[in-house]
């Protein structure tokens, strides 16, 4: 029979990994935190339950009073420390249910990860074991998702001990498997040495002794190095699991020689009593199989007055069990029944249905009398806690498939899903590279188009380059032979003829003088007008830096004669247009043109303004009118104005497009500068 201390050492580790650090702003005032920290460090100095309870209560009822910040919830998950370390399983309920809340709507992993652990703690303590399981298995996706490997771990832990407390051995195996390499992984001895004890206890369930074994083995091996940095009697709790284990073996003096060290441990009966209660128990039974009598029946005695004392209800039902056993192996079977009745009305009392069948079936064996009623009821306790447990690990399976998608296994269906899924892999690659095949070439295509019309653009641009350079050449000529013609020609007998006028000045009539002067200022007003005619036919217009300026220009001028929309146009002088690429040339003239067609077509507007600037890195279009506008939510837009986008993007540059039903429309082109490169001819 069973009497080791399953749940004493693994103390649950719900608080045991401190939180990562998180920075987020908070509305709380500085007052207000330190209120809530003072209370909370003044509860732990509190002696008595209700003096720490109603100061944890007032740390709790000033946080609920703030905002939803990270600071309340971090004080929130302090605050179920305190409560489960004053044991109040209601209050940490509570205030887990209101982290949860919180942390939910702000999607704060860390304290929803707490939140869960919580929820599951309090199920666990209550034995709502499906509950239980279902928030640790939520804690457990979501610290993977977070890669918190320890914080995994302690859940797997916690997991793993839930299924093994609701008969799901195999699932407990694998969950406690998994958290015992996590440790191992990230070196936590203690953790470790927990992992270890569950898993033997796993192992004993399953019949799996000799693995067993390997597991207390390993866990005191542990032990023997914890035990050097703290006294907390791990390699007594070992010692005992061991000796339980050839107990099952039906070795009994190798249990006897384990129970035997795990009572050298002479502190235990102080710091540990029920661990000491247990001891004694065990070794009193093995003795009794080997018929060592010594110090029996008073170690059953001994063992049972703790048990009374802790009030440690299946182990007092144990000590009752064995008590029986020995007074039946003495012969006094009347003794022997008084035990064994005993321990079945405190079970029946305690409703453990375990209990239950270990009093029933030794009080069969000592009653003979009344031992068929007692096999019946033993019988039928028996199936219904077999259907118990299966509907127990079925709870749990359901909740796994609940939480997680998991394929049903159909030994009949399973071949005709596999065809079925090969059929829709084959059809689904097909029908990907048909598309794959049908994109490339799509893509090839548009490749090819748009390299045709570059290059149709780029002869386009030097066609109106060469044609606007013959026609400014021309120009050129034609204001410097005019500046020639009027300087040496007309100039010249300008000035000689106000130096006859000069000469005839010297007659002495009154009236030739000054008709004389007059028209020499007059000459002198004339030869002063032609010269300013002469430089200004010879100067470049700083408007026209160059044939693209002037292509634009013409535009623009185009614009202004061929529609009644008035045009007003800024181009930037400052612009070194000879530095910048032609295709971005090319593209901001057709971007141009382009807008100014479809404010013709669409916009009915009366003006129009057009501004070209540009800075050392970028170059910046502007076209906006007062027309109807249009809304630029729409998804369709019209192929002008996928052209404008398109020739933007290629261009590396940016396009905004404000408009509005009436308000006119304003696009803002931003383009950056990728300048030629600079050829240095070599002689």
């Amino acid at each position: 029979m069973k009497t080791k201390l399953f749940f004493l050492i693994i103390l649950i580790s719900l608080f045991s990994c401190s939180k990562k650090d998180e920075k987020e702003s908070t509305n709380l005032k500085n007052e207000r935190n330190d209120s809530v920290e003072k209370i909370l460090n003044l509860s732990k100095s509190k002696p008595s339950f209700f003096e720490k309870k109603k100061l944890i209560d007032k740390a709790y009822e000033i946080v609920s009073n703030g905002d939803n910040s990270l600071q309340s919830r971090n004080y929130l998950s302090k605050i179920i420390f305190e409560y489960y370390y004053i044991n109040d399983l209601e209050s940490v309920n509570n205030t887990s249910k209101y982290l949860l809340k919180l942390s939910k709507k702000t999607n704060d992993s860390i304290n929803l990860g707490v939140a869960y652990r919580s929820k599951a703690f309090y199920f666990k303590s209550k034995n709502v074991l499906d509950s239980s399981f279902y928030y640790y298995f939520k804690s457990e996706k979501l610290y993977q998702n977070l890669n918190d490997r320890l914080n995994l771990a302690n859940v797997l832990l916690n997991k793993g001990m839930v299924q093994y407390k609701g008969g799901n051995n195999l699932g407990a195996e694998l969950s406690l498997t998994r958290a015992q390499n996590l440790f191992n992984e990230l070196n936590e001895q203690q953790k470790l040495f927990e992992t270890l004890i569950v898993l033997g206890n796993v192992s004993e369930e399953l019949k799996e002794f000799d693995k067993s074994l390997i597991y207390y083995t390993k866990a005191l091996e542990k032990a023997k190095e914890l035990e050097k940095e703290s006294k907390t009697h791990r390699e007594a709790i070992c010692y005992n699991n061991i000796g339980f284990v050839y107990e099952k073996l039906n070795d009994y003096n190798k249990a006897i020689q384990n129970f035997n060290l795990g009572l050298k441990d002479i502190g235990i009966r102080k710091d540990l009593p029920d661990l000491y209660a247990n001891l004694l128990d065990n070794l009193a039974y093995s003795k009794l199989k080997t018929n060592k009598t010594e110090g029996l029946p008073q170690m059953f005695y001994t063992s049972l007055k703790i048990r009374d004392s802790l009030n440690s209800i299946s182990n007092i039902i144990v000590s009752n069990i064995h008590l029986s056993q020995y007074y039946a192996s003495i012969g006094n079977i009347k003794t022997a029944e008084k035990y064994a009745k005993n321990a079945l009305k405190i079970s029946r009392t305690s409703k453990t249905p375990i209990d239950i069948l270990l009093s029933l079936q030794q009080a069969s064996d000592v009653d003979i009398s009344n031992a068929s009623n007692y096999n019946k009821e033993y019988v039928k306790l028996s199936d219904s806690l077999q259907v118990i447990e299966r509907k127990s690990k079925d709870r749990f399976a359901s909740i796994e498939l609940e939480t997680e998608e998991i394929k049903q296994e159909n030994q009949g269906l399973a071949e005709k899903n596999r065809n079925l899924l090969y059929i829709f892999v084959v059809s689904f690659i097909l029908v990907v590279l048909l598309f794959v095949v049908r994109a490339q070439r799509a893509r090839t295509r548009e490749l090819l188009y748009k390299q045709a019309q570059q290059k149709a653009n780029e002869d386009i641009y030097n066609l109106m380059m060469s044609q606007q350079a013959i026609i400014d050449e021309s120009r050129s000529k034609e204001k410097k032979r005019l500046a020639q013609d009027l300087h040496d020609g007309v100039l010249g007998r300008m000035f000689g003829l106000r130096l006859n006028l000069d000469s005839l000045n010297s007659s002495t009539e009154a009236e030739a003088v000054q008709k004389r002067f007059e028209l020499l200022n007059e000459l002198k007003t004339i030869e002063q007008d032609i010269r300013e005619i002469s430089h200004d036919l010879n100067r470049e217009k700083q408007v026209l830096i160059n044939n693209f300026v002037s292509i634009v220009h013409n535009l623009l001028e185009e614009q202004k004669t061929s529609f009644e929309a008035n045009v007003t146009y800024t181009i930037d002088e400052n612009v070194v247009w000879d530095k910048i690429g032609n295709a971005i040339k090319i593209n901001m003239y057709r971007i141009l043109q382009e807008g100014l067609q479809n404010i013709n077509k669409y916009a009915n507007a009366n003006n129009i303004f057009v501004e070209i600037k540009g800075d050392k890195e970028n170059v910046y279009l502007k076209i906006q009118d007062d027309g109807i506008g249009f809304d630029v939510n729409r998804k369709s837009k019209g192929i002008g104005m996928q052209n404008m986008i398109s020739r933007t993007h290629d261009c590396k540059g940016i396009i905004d497009i404000y408009s509005k039903k009436d308000n006119g429309t304003k696009i803002v082109i931003t383009i950056p500068i990728e300048t030629k490169p600079i050829i240095v001819e070599q002689e």
